[in-house]
């Protein structure tokens, strides 16, 4: 893999607790995970220099969609052939990134998309769940994308797909941001099957009700300023 380097790009905010669990997971299928630390009071960055990531630091916090570009642009710097990117909070699992890589490269995909719904969403909250698929119909109908989740972290896309995205949105819209510049630039993408696993540090983080009813307010906010 040497010579078609993936690199892994995880967005971190006051992750602390779980970064070095969440580095030590990827380094045991990549070499090269690089955290954005946006802006954290704590000691995010430092654990995840400890655990091995490579570490960029916003010196303020200019939220995800912000620190997922600054990693992008990173790894195509380090010459990256292919780049994932990864939610800091332990909800994704390691492994389904090899099998997204070997998707993208047996089907000469641009873009690879984890589906929770396609695959497990362990513990989702069943009103969670609901907002979610009303966030699927939306994006459905503004993007005109057939696809099964919207606001799912786990990606795995070509250095050529990484170079033709510019996210500036932030939270949780510049996940529908970035749907809204595969279909505008037509790239050819493809949903698989991921598991999703909600844990008590990952609900207290946000995924409560309000933070469902956010993804929607997000997700309009993304397509009336894109």
């Amino acid at each position: 893999m040497d010579s078609e380097p993936l690199y892994i790009v995880v967005p971190a905010y006051r992750e602390a607790g779980v970064i070095a669990g969440t580095v030590a997971g990827l380094l045991s299928v990549c070499p090269n995970v690089v955290v954005v630390d946006d802006g954290s009071a704590d000691r995010t960055a430092d654990n995840a220099y400890a655990a091995g990531a490579v570490v960029v630091r916003h010196p303020v916090n200019l939220g995800q969609g912000a620190a997922l570009q600054t990693g992008i642009v990173y790894a195509l710097e380090q010459g990256a052939r292919f780049i994932a990117t990864f939610d800091a909070d332990g909800q994704h699992r390691p492994q389904d990134i090899a099998a997204m890589l070997a998707t993208l490269r047996a089907e000469s995909l641009d873009i690879v998309l984890g589906s929770r719904f396609l695959g497990e969403a362990e513990h989702l909250p069943s009103a969670r769940r609901m907002v979610l698929k009303a966030a699927v119909l939306f994006t459905r109908l503004t993007t005109s994308l057939k696809v099964t989740d919207t606001h799912n972290g786990l990606r795995v896309m070509t250095a050529d797909a990484a170079r033709q995205l510019n996210l500036v949105q932030d939270r949780m819209a510049h996940a529908s941001e970035m749907l809204a510049q595969i279909a505008e630039h037509k790239l050819v993408y493809k949903e698989v099957p991921v598991t999703v696993s909600y844990s008590q540090y990952s609900l207290q983080k946000g995924q409560r009700l309000s933070g469902a009813f956010r993804v929607l307010a997000d997700l309009v906010i993304g397509w009336l300023v894109r």
